[in-house]
């Protein structure tokens, strides 16, 4: 199969490419890095370089392809010009544009925990968004969205408070109960849905450990050095006033402000406990801890 994916060489894309490779199919990479073409060929596949925000270019890359696959790139959370709304709309747009025009039939989208609804899931509504234009696609298209549940690179994000105060700190910890998962273990998801026919419309979780923040923080600390690390639960407006003196926007740490209190509530995970997949990843918080180490000790 001709198989074209958005997201570069990035920790999802980098895998997912791998795995197709070997599978036999033809991998084209879009990336909007020229420097990135030489990685990408070093894989054995194609590299296609240009921006999914240009319909044309994504038009073309998506042409003759049996199969893409649709990620939206991550943006700059301390841009105060930043309308992630009307952006990552435009984006969704492009998209089934790019699929219309081209005449693939197999679309596979990743999406995250939170995009079954609008309300209290914060910066995640993006993703609720996006899915709901890509479901204007024709029926004759096969939709699959692959929900990624709390990714583990998102943890990097206390990297600089560890140092700093000697512990986590965010308006979610403690006893809450988080449900992780590698970059690899979505890619294997991904790579399975696009290598198999195409089926109508569906969502998947991906999931690969569940753990309180008190255990995280144990499999982290132990990890760095810091046995006794703690995750400290601080309130919304602490979080709030905290990532706003560190020069996020106002508008964009109140999204994940929400997002945290919705995972310290419970209420981001209640449509993932209703559709629980039958497996599980296999990469677990104790794999990533490695890489998190080497991380905090770059």
């Amino acid at each position: 199969m001709k198989i074209t994916l958005t997201g570069s060489l990035g920790n999802i894309g980098k895998p997912l490419a791998n795995d197709l490779i070997l599978k036999g199919h033809e991998v084209t990479v879009i990336s909007t890095d020229p420097g990135k073409e030489t990685a990408i060929e070093a894989l054995g596949a194609k590299a296609a370089v240009g921006s999914v925000e240009d319909v044309k270019f994504l038009t073309a890359a998506f042409s003759g392809s049996d199969a893409v696959y649709l990620m939206e790139p991550p943006v700059d959370f301390f841009d105060k010009e930043l309308d992630i709304a009307a952006y990552y709309g435009k984006l969704g747009r492009n998209f089934v544009e790019a699929v219309l025009n081209s005449g693939v039939k197999h679309v596979v989208h990743l999406s995250s925990i939170g995009a079954h609804t609008n309300k209290d899931n914060g910066m995640l509504h993006f993703h609720h968004l996006v899915e709901n234009i890509l479901r204007e696609l024709p029926s004759d298209i096969s939709l699959t969205h692959v929900r990624a549940l709390a990714i583990y690179y998102n943890l990097l994000s206390f990297v600089p408070g560890i140092k700093h105060t000697g512990k986590i700190t965010a308006n979610y910890g403690g006893d809450d109960i988080i449900a992780w998962v590698s970059p690899v273990d979505v890619a294997e998801v991904i790579a399975e849905e696009l290598d198999s026919p195409a089926q109508g419309r569906k969502f998947r979780y991906v999931v690969s450990d569940e753990l309180s923040c008190n255990e995280t923080a144990s499999i982290l600390g132990t990890a760095i050095g810091i046995p006794d690390l703690k995750w400290e639960l601080i309130s919304d407006k602490q979080q709030q006033d905290r990532l706003v003196s560190i020069g996020m926007a106002q508008n964009q740490a109140a999204g994940l402000v929400e997002m945290n209190a919705a995972m310290h509530s419970g209420k981001l995970f209640e449509d993932y406990q209703q559709h629980r997949p039958s497996a599980v990843g296999k990469v677990k918080m104790s794999d990533y801890a490695k890489e998190f180490a080497k991380a905090y000790n770059a």
